[in-house]
């Protein structure tokens, strides 16, 4: 049997998989780089995968980090955020509350075909000079016992059996999680959904489904189609994600206890339970049947892993570590923290420095992340219909997601363990602080019911939102970053007043909730600088707004 040694072995050459491999050769331009792909090159476009839409932290990995901002802007959508309809068993999708932006935000992310966007990854590692095999099935490996010692992994490719030896094994085969699976590391995380999802083969237009002038001329550009578009309901949301090959991607996602699988686990029950909760997106998509390019249904979809990351030299990164939900579309935010971790080990073991602490130091902080992002997800869905509670949640969760988790990825810090211990205590703050504020949410939707009717809640016009959107890209010395983590943490206090100050002024029994007594008064007399936008109203500038200049 062949035998080859490298310094770093890749299982899997999907997403994670390829981006880690770049990034590894971008830092160490003489690594040797193994990559190992199950499926055939070139992919079909419109691969049936989950991960299409990305947000800030992945778009920032993916365009700059990467260099990937001209394929990114020629062959991929430039995407129009998050757009919200709170239109369960309505055809009059223009007289529904939206949430959303009337134009584009500064800070750029962008729907993603992932088969063109895999063969373009595919295509650079060859051309940058590493070995990616398709069509390689691995067969089997065997970790070293040793930390200094090789990973063996044996593969069949083109009708050949081989065998490679390296330093490094890292495992990106997603759901498959060769080394999850070999060590027992996976675990269950309490966020109990199910999901299904298929491709048309023609664009899904929301505009298509109004003539009202007035909402048709709400954005600028009036391309909503862009967007990624949410129709939400109670325990349910459904997405229309646009793909640069002219297919659409839809989905569901939906707490099991509220819709139980065995109502949507084939392509007609999802046309009939849509019939039902979106009845205007199934008259869309029952002219469009004959064009329907796949179907999958996943259920119980959300995991986590009890370790990612070993001083032992193997590493796990994107779905074969954790995976939390698609709403907010986490996955490509975890590939760029988790590669990123992934990549500084290598280099430092290259260098001869110890990496055993440093890696477990890395995995706290990823856990942490995961465990920060995994309370908007857990027992919230039976809020995502309520019209008054479920915006504020979106907003929220924005906020906490620029204002500290993007900081720390946008300027460089995730692995600056020094800066991380100073500002240590702002970020158990927030993360503390956002678990009650979830749990306080949750309260808020089972005692407001919300009224439904035309309106948008456009985030463009919110003056706090969109600028704490386009101070991401500041670019912060250590001083800076430092003023700019403890502002923002204080700003997310006192949002949090104003949201438990408005709450309560709607539920009274909601005072009795312990977030108040945490939280303490919200000033009576100050102005509302942060829900006035929510409320539709003029919003006041913040404090924040002033800080944003580097």
């Amino acid at each position: 049997m062949d035998r080859t040694r490298h310094d770093v072995i890749i299982m899997g050459g999907g997403l994670a998989g390829l981006t880690l491999a770049l990034h590894l050769r971008q830092r160490m331009p003489d690594l040797d780089i193994l990559v190992l792909e199950h499926r055939k090159h070139p992919v079909p476009e419109a691969a049936h995968k989950v991960g299409e839409s990305s947000v800030e932290i992945a778009a920032h990995y993916f365009d700059t980090v990467l260099g990937l901002k001209e394929h990114l802007g020629s062959s991929q959508l430039n995407k129009f955020g998050f757009r919200f309809f709170f239109s369960d068993a309505r055809e009059d999708v223009d007289q529904v509350l939206e949430l959303g932006a009337s134009r584009y935000l500064s800070t750029p992310s962008y729907q993603i075909d992932r088969g063109i966007f895999e063969n373009h990854l595919g295509g650079l590692a060859r051309q940058r000079g590493i070995r990616f095999l398709d069509a390689a099935m691995v067969r089997g490996f065997a970790l070293s016992e040793h930390g200094a010692g090789q990973h063996e992994v044996r593969y069949e490719h083109d009708g050949g059996s081989f065998e490679a030896v390296a330093g490094w094994l890292i495992d990106a085969t997603g759901r498959a999680g060769m080394i999850k699976r070999r060590l027992g590391l996976g675990q269950e995380n309490g966020h109990n959904a199910n999901a299904l999802w298929f491709r048309i083969g023609a664009r899904i237009d929301v505009n298509q489904w109004s003539k009202d002038r007035s909402w048709l001329g709400r954005c600028s550009p009036p391309d909503r189609w862009l967007s990624t578009n949410h129709l939400v309901g109670p325990g349910y949301w459904v997405w229309l994600i646009p793909l640069s090959s002219g297919s659409h991607s839809v989905g569901i996602v939906a707490d099991s206890r509220l819709h139980p699988s065995r109502n949507m686990d084939s392509f007609d029950k999802a046309m009939t339970w849509l019939s039902v909760h979106q009845p205007r997106l199934a008259r869309d998509l029952e002219d469009k049947r004959s064009l329907l390019q796949d179907f999958a249904y996943l259920r119980s979809f959300s995991y986590g892993c009890k370790q990612v990351f070993s001083g032992r030299r193997w590493a796990l990164t994107g779905e074969a570590g954790v995976f939390l939900d698609p709403f907010y579309s986490p996955g490509g935010d975890f590939i760029a923290i988790a590669n990123t971790y992934i990549v500084d080990l290598v280099e430092r073991d290259r260098a001869g420095e110890p990496i055993q602490t440093r890696a477990k130091v890395y995995e706290r902080f990823f856990f942490s992340f995961y465990e920060s992002m995994l309370t908007l997800y857990r027992d919230q869905y039976p809020m995502f219909g309520n019209t008054e509670v479920f915006p504020v949640k979106v907003i929220w969760d924005y906020t906490y997601y620029w204002g500290v988790l993007c900081q720390l990825f946008f300027q460089r810090r995730l692995t600056d363990i020094s800066m991380l211990g100073k500002i240590r205590e702002e970020l158990t703050m927030a993360k503390d602080l956002n678990e009650a504020m979830q749990r306080f949410l949750r309260a808020w939707a089972e005692a407001s019911a919300g009224h439904n009717g035309q309106a948008m809640i456009d985030q463009a016009s919110i003056g706090w939102f969109a600028q704490l959107n386009a101070g991401l890209r500041d670019e912060l010395d250590e001083a800076g970053f430092l003023a700019r983590m403890r502002l923002n943490t204080d700003e997310f206090r006192n949002l949090a007043r104003e949201i438990v100050a408005k709450a309560t002024d709607l539920c009274p029994p909601l005072r009795d909730d312990p977030i108040v007594s945490l939280l303490g008064p919200a000033d009576a007399a100050a102005p509302a600088r942060f829900l006035a936008g929510i409320r539709g109203e003029a919003a006041s500038p913040a404090d924040m707004h002033r800080a944003y200049t580097p």
